[in-house]
């Protein structure tokens, strides 16, 4: 499957910042930012639907493809209890979450139209902060479970945003590999372009390779503004080549400044249209391309339509 990911040869789009999307532009409430709770319910669900919608249309209409990656960030066994569920329950909530998806492909896929269903997994504590960090096996054994329950829910991929931190990254690949998907790691990075380790971008991709024999299908950054790690970027090198996809806030805030506010920092869509672009001529590899924080259809759009204009997507 790993050598079959279409957006390992084509331009892919994805979605955007999905939870601040919903909680801001459209009013609703995600306990614990936990967009998995909208699955229990009929109305839940229609919202979803509603939000992945436009974005299908949008690759159609570009001729990109597309991933649909699962509401499934905060969704893995610690969120459980915060979100007054048991395991079982949580467990059935990714199952729904992933045949949603499948119901949305077979709706829109075509020949042209290649959709990628993913399975989103994201860090075991904060988005932000990597709190108490955990050994490699204890890594794998605790994101073990959710990816097993993707695998089990037909995902084609598994996708772990926002990694704060070496050893969880690790972890996470090597419980992909134990159920044989292909794994994308994302990094988040701060204001520096450092790891909120303070490991270097450079370092973390290095180690999780080493540490798996290369296994992550490729790595990518997100929930960090471009100009917080475009310098980081600024040439083509060997580690910079495993990075093919990019998911930026639409705010140029520090992680803890977005943690305070009360009011979305939508950016300017066009503006970052144009980051990415830059992005793109220094590394023509990246072939991914959607939004987090802040970001909605309208930065996905300019973000797509800035870059479809390179040579190589003509």
């Amino acid at each position: 499957m790993k050598g079959q990911l279409p957006q390992l040869k084509r331009l892919v789009l994805t979605d955007a910042g999905l939870e601040t999307d919903l909680v801001f532009n459209h009013g609703l409430d995600l306990p614990h930012f936990a967009s998995i709770v909208l699955v229990a319910t009929v109305e839940g669900r229609a919202a979803l639907e509603a939000y992945y919608r436009p974005y299908l249309e949008l690759a159609r209409r570009l001729g990109t493809g597309f991933i649909l990656d699962s509401l499934t960030w905060r969704a893995s066994p610690d969120w459980a209890e915060p979100l007054g569920l048991l395991q079982p329950e949580l467990d059935q909530l990714n199952i729904a979450a992933i045949e949603m998806l499948h119901r949305l492909r077979a709706e829109f896929a075509t020949d042209t139209l290649e959709i990628v269903v993913s399975g989103c997994i994201g860090p075991r504590g904060d988005g932000y902060d990597p709190g108490q960090i955990m050994s490699v096996t204890e890594a794998a054994d605790y994101h073990g479970h959710q990816a097993r329950v993707l695998a089990s829910a037909g995902v084609d991929m598994l996708s772990a945003l926002t990694m704060t931190n070496v050893n969880e990254a690790t972890g996470i690949a090597l419980a992909a590999q134990k159920v044989g998907l292909p794994v994308v790691i994302s990094f988040t990075v701060e204001t520096d372009g450092r790891l909120p380790t303070g490991d270097l971008l450079m370092d973390a991709v290095e180690a999780v390779d080493a540490a798996t024999g290369g296994y992550p299908a490729y790595f990518m950054i997100n929930c960090a503004h471009p100009d917080h790690f475009a310098a980081v970027l600024d040439q083509p090198a060997a580690w910079t080549r495993r990075i093919r996809g990019v998911r930026a806030n639409a705010s140029r805030c520090s992680h803890k400044e977005l943690d305070a506010m009360t009011e979305l920092d939508q950016g300017d869509p066009v503006e970052l249209g144009q980051l990415y672009r830059k992005l793109l001529e220094v590394q023509p590899q990246i072939t991914v391309l959607g939004g987090c924080c802040g970001t909605d259809l309208r930065h996905v759009t300019a973000i797509a339509n800035a870059c479809m204009g390179l040579p190589r997507f003509g």
